[in-house]
């Protein structure tokens, strides 16, 4: 197939251009580079250097013979758009071009504007783009298991049969989003859902877990193909985070009780389940959504698990609580449904799967660094951002300036 992959740059984005490609797909890389940009502003960087889009698609092509298109491409411009989807006129576009950070969108007004814009005005563009130029294109759109929140019953896989006054229906499951940028994330599926009913658009949400990982075959065939790895408080991961604070003696942070429980995915299922929804695309008119997660766990159990992994190696570990800067439940049922996905095929990699010493491992490399005072969290869900921690981002439209310290 022919596909567009929007927010190729990112953790997920790129490995999951570099998978599609290497399957035989006819990719096309796009982004804006604005997540370096937000490095810039948050005072972080990806603890892996990752090279510039130009120089990873020239290291693919030369490592396998196979080409990737780069397109330079911001969503919140509705004619650019469109002429993209024009030019390629794909069979499916992979959507991961958005702010992914939920303290981000927590910092400021600004913040939680940009957050928005970025989100859903890029999203509308793509899908008024696709009813112009590309209706019959399957969108497989990386939503978050965050929209639900922590309801005290089961969460079913988007919709849910509901029985009232005598009457039933299938309803979308509800919502209780816990920041702006799930919230973003929110407004995206209702979106999405409306224009395949009205314009018969075909589209796979898929509602993802936390993603934890030093990335994948593809990413790992050479260094100039490696994807970023975050570990501060702002775009880190929980257990990558752990794993970063271990490598180098810190505790492990954990943010109130640590009975939060999520799930979570290994970012090598991560290009396997986009592949998976790709292959099996939804039918015209057709809306439907994945539960792409493998495992729950809790913060607590996390911490536990990446402490015993260090002690098999004599090496001991300490986990510090710290009051929790979000307003969430500590402790809570939670039990989701994830079986679409494995219908189809998707064979999990499980986190005992020797994935923290993996993940250790890359970190000791690069451990010298780590900033160790971007662990701590700057973010309050009630006050905002630290003072002086943060740049204020401009919300005119954005001309993005790569940083010398995460491009080559």
């Amino acid at each position: 197939m022919r596909v567009i992959v929007l927010g190729a740059d990112g953790y997920l984005g790129w490995p999951t251009s570099l998978h599609l490609s290497a399957r035989g797909h006819e990719v096309i890389a796009a982004d804006n580079l604005i997540r370096r940009r937000w490095d810039v502003l948050c005072g972080t960087e990806s603890l892996v250097p990752i090279a510039s889009m130009k120089r990873r698609v020239a290291r693919w092509k030369a490592v396998t013979g196979k080409e990737i298109k780069w397109e330079r491409l911001d969503l919140t411009s509705l004619p650019d758009t469109t002429a993209l989807i024009t030019q390629y006129h794909p069979d499916a576009i992979v959507h991961f071009a958005e702010q992914r950070s939920a303290p981000y969108s927590m910092i400021s007004g600004p913040h939680a504007v940009e957050t928005q814009v970025n989100n859903v005005v890029g999203t509308l563009n793509l899908l008024f783009a696709m009813r112009e130029s590309a209706p019959d294109a399957h969108l497989v759109k990386l939503g978050t298991m965050g929209e639900y929140g922590t309801p005290n019953i089961d969460i079913e896989e988007g919709f849910i049969e509901i029985e009232h006054n005598g009457r039933k229906d299938r309803l979308p499951f509800p919502k209780q989003p816990g920041s702006f940028y799930h919230l973003s994330k929110v407004h995206d599926s209702h979106n999405i859902m409306f224009t395949c009913r009205v314009w018969g658009l075909r589209a796979t949400d898929l509602n993802q877990g936390v993603v934890y990982g030093s990335g994948t075959q593809g990413t790992d065939m050479h260094t100039e193909l490696r994807t970023r790895f975050d570990y501060d408080d702002v775009w880190g991961t929980v257990l990558n985070r752990f794993c970063s604070q271990a490598a180098i003696g810190y505790p492990l942070t954990v943010y109130g009780q640590g009975g939060q429980t999520r799930g979570f995915l290994d970012i090598r299922d991560t290009v396997r389940c986009i592949e998976l929804a790709m292959n099996n695309p939804a039918d015209r008119g057709e809306y439907r959504v994945f539960n792409q997660f493998t495992e729950q766990f809790s913060i607590g159990e996390l911490a536990e698990r990446v402490k015993a992994a260090r002690q098999s190696h004599g090496l001991e570990t300490k986990i510090e609580h710290l009051p929790n800067p979000r307003a969430e439940q500590e402790a809570h049922y939670y039990n989701a449904k994830h079986q679409h996905l494995l219908d189809l095929g998707l064979q999990p990699h499980r986190l005992e799967d020797s994935l923290i010493d993996r993940v250790i491992g890359l970190v000791e490399r690069y451990k010298r660094r780590i900033k160790p005072d971007l662990f701590t969290p700057r973010v309050d869900w009630r006050r905002g951002g630290k003072s002086g921690a943060f740049r204020t981002p401009s919300l005119q439209r954005r001309k993005v300036a790569v940083a010398p310290s995460t491009a080559r």
